[in-house]
């Protein structure tokens, strides 16, 4: 395969960023918007590069990638931002060597500094209750909307599930008798999720009026026109009810939480892991340190010689 020169607007620019974002939607199934983010950190990485001499990726070496990053941390940016920039330079030259386009990886000695996560932010387990026992009062009064926002926040907190997730479920995803949700996640990976008898009966009043809004369609969750609900309105629904819960939090704490209050009652943290969805079980460890800093304040408070 021909060296493709990487300066400014050729064809051959063009069709290498082109090919790369083909592979990064179909043969690795990333969401959209990080595809714009990796495309746009290449491409930001290939001007660089033209600008310092560079005329194919050839010319790319591992000094070029330090000083386009160097360039990067002298000019203030973020270490976030340092981090996901070297992930998608290993990323693209990876995938360069693979197909042929150059000769080696010059980016597999590539290294960039760790971000440090922070603690996720997560509900008390009686705040949690309190929020879901207000929602199912509200419920009784058996208008939809109301039946919905309270059968999609139990079955948020029960399940864990991001809230893209839920918004892509259907009616046939769910399953009553055995209390179990498919969804579909990163990378387009399929699981079936467990939720318990709150979540079960919050969905089936749900269904029973989901018909006064979305006659046959195939939605889980709708909104009032009877279309399928969007994460803008599930982020309502949540900062409604967490705000009056006395806790506004954003709907990816309800995934946090639940996976917090699973390891608090005793989960093992593989079987969380499957729960959540994570590909990698350093991931999920991250809520052992929410468990630890709550273990840590409780005895501090406790302890008379703490």
């Amino acid at each position: 395969m021909p060296e493709a020169e990487i300066t400014q607007e050729t064809p051959a620019r063009v069709r290498l960023l082109a090919d790369f974002e083909q592979h990064l939607v179909a043969q690795r199934g990333l969401s959209a918007h990080t595809v714009r983010a990796y495309r746009g950190d290449v491409e930001t990485l290939l001007s660089y590069a033209a600008r310092h001499g560079a005329r194919t990726l050839a010319d790319v070496d591992l000094a070029v990638l330090r000083a386009w990053l160097a360039s990067m941390a002298a000019g203030q940016r973020s270490r976030a931002t340092l981090a996901r920039r070297g992930a998608s330079a290993r990323t693209f030259f990876a995938w360069a060597a693979h197909t042929g386009r150059v000769q080696r990886d010059p980016a597999i000695r590539l290294a960039t500094a760790r971000v440090a996560a922070p603690l996720p932010t997560v509900l008390t387990q009686d705040t949690a209750r309190r929020m879901l026992d207000e929602r199912a009062q509200d419920a009784r009064t058996g208008e939809p909307l109301v039946v919905r926002d309270w059968a999609l926040l139990e079955l948020l907190y029960a399940t864990g599930v991001r809230v893209g997730e839920l918004c892509g479920a259907d009616v046939s995803d769910v399953d009553l008798a055995t209390c179990t949700l498919r969804v579909v996640g990163k990378g387009d990976k399929e699981r079936v999720v467990p939720f318990g008898r709150p979540a079960a009966d919050a969905v089936d009043a749900w269904l029973r009026v989901r018909g006064e809004l979305a006659g046959a369609g195939a939605a889980l969750f709708v909104g009032a026109r009877g279309g399928r609900i969007d994460q803008r309105q599930v982020r309502d629904v949540v900062h409604r009810a967490t705000t009056a819960a006395g806790a506004d939090v954003a709907p990816h704490a309800l995934r946090h939480s639940a996976a917090t209050h699973l390891l608090e009652g005793g989960s093992d943290l593989r079987s969380v892991q499957e729960i959540l969805g994570h590909s990698s079980l350093t991931t999920t460890q991250r809520y052992t340190h929410v468990s630890a800093e709550r273990l840590r304040s409780a005895y501090a408070q406790a302890h008379p010689r703490a």
